[in-house]
């Protein structure tokens, strides 16, 4: 079944730091009130703003341009050379802000960009990045559809689809986002009331969280065994789920030990709500995630910027290259609906 999550971003956070940024507007305002009207206190008049906070804002910019603004007279300021120049510029810029702000909320408000996701990405990896797209992203909008059902995901209605398969899918323009490499995960506590969950065969002994064979593309405990080269056998202890993010969650809960996908559970290694019993043991998946959007549908200044986000976002993922790393073989792969091949992916 389908959920749906709205998020607006807000405003960009200021960043004034001299050294690395470019000055934030209101320094700029700041500096052409003082500049017009030839004296602090009325600046701070016409901005409402205290008189110490302009001055503040001016001294900021001589330190970020590392050279005085002003002459300061007894009851008067007035521009130096340099002052003189630096307003001309800033004019010019402030007054093309002005002509074009109006419009753009309106604009950008206006389009929001869907996004339909497997109930993994969303709960795991998208929901948690779009806490930060609102510190780094405008006024844009967007709507999330999580789903494991592919004909949720593939409506028309959608501008942006993350899907799991091969990288194939007609009619669509698919580009890579990341790959899929799956390791046990488990909760610090539980670790530490099982140490023997760092031996990969007695792991199998311990609390093992499954996730239902028919509503994931994903490794299962049935097929570890046999893809990691240990003897299969009847696994009594297994708590079976139907979703992943169930399945992580009752991990980082210490009810036992699951099957972590690499880019969905970084965030919980990180910072330690997980950890991995056999360390850099893992299985290469062949299958990865990609982003796909209709070459034939309308697109959007909101809709391309979201795209764009997403894509640097997998531009600056973390890499599971470990050569270690096992490959699944194409008779061991549970194969996704979506897929039509099997080349092998950048993790």
């Amino acid at each position: 079944m389908a959920s749906q999550i709205n998020v607006t971003s807000g405003r960009p956070k200021e960043v004034v730091n001299p050294s690395k940024a470019f000055p934030a507007t209101d320094y700029l305002l700041a500096f052409e009130a003082a500049a017009k009207m030839q004296n602090f206190a009325r600046a701070s008049e016409a901005l409402n703003l205290s008189e110490t906070t302009v001055r503040r804002k001016v001294r900021f910019l001589e330190k970020y341009y590392d050279m005085p603004l002003f002459i300061h007279g007894h009851r008067s300021i007035s521009l130096t050379q340099k002052g003189t120049v630096l307003l001309a510029a800033a004019e010019q810029s402030l007054d093309l802000l002005r002509d074009v702000s109006p419009d753009v909320p309106t604009h950008y408000l206006d389009n929001t960009v869907s996004i339909a996701a497997p109930n993994s990405v969303a709960s795991l990896w998208l929901t948690p990045q779009l806490c930060k797209f609102k510190n780094t992203i405008g006024r844009i909008r967007v709507s999330v559809t999580a789903s494991d059902n592919t004909a949720d995901c593939m409506l028309d209605a959608m501008d942006l689809i993350i899907a799991h398969g091969d990288g194939h899918w007609p009619g669509y323009e698919a580009q890579f986002l990341f790959g899929e490499t799956i390791f046990p995960v488990c909760s610090p506590s539980y670790l530490e009331r099982h140490p023997e969950a760092m031996d990969s065969a007695a792991l199998l002994q311990l609390d093992l969280i499954d996730v239902e064979s028919s509503h994931t593309g994903s490794m299962t405990w049935d097929a570890w065994p046999r893809s990691t080269g240990h003897p299969t056998f009847p696994m009594d202890n297994v708590m079976t789920v139907n979703t992943n993010p169930l399945s992580v969650q009752a991990a980082v809960e210490g009810l036992g030990i699951a099957l972590g996908s690499a880019h969905l559970v970084d965030a919980l290694l990180d910072s330690g709500a997980l950890v991995r019993p056999l360390g850099d043991t893992s299985i290469r998946e062949r299958s990865a995630y990609y982003l796909l959007s209709n070459p034939l549908c309308e697109s959007f200044p909101e809709k391309r910027i979201v795209k764009e986000w997403l894509l640097r976002l997998s531009a600056d993922r973390k890499r599971y290259d470990d050569l270690d790393a096992t490959i699944r073989s194409p008779t061991q792969k549970h194969r996704n609906k979506c897929q039509i091949g099997d080349p092998a992916q950048e993790i």
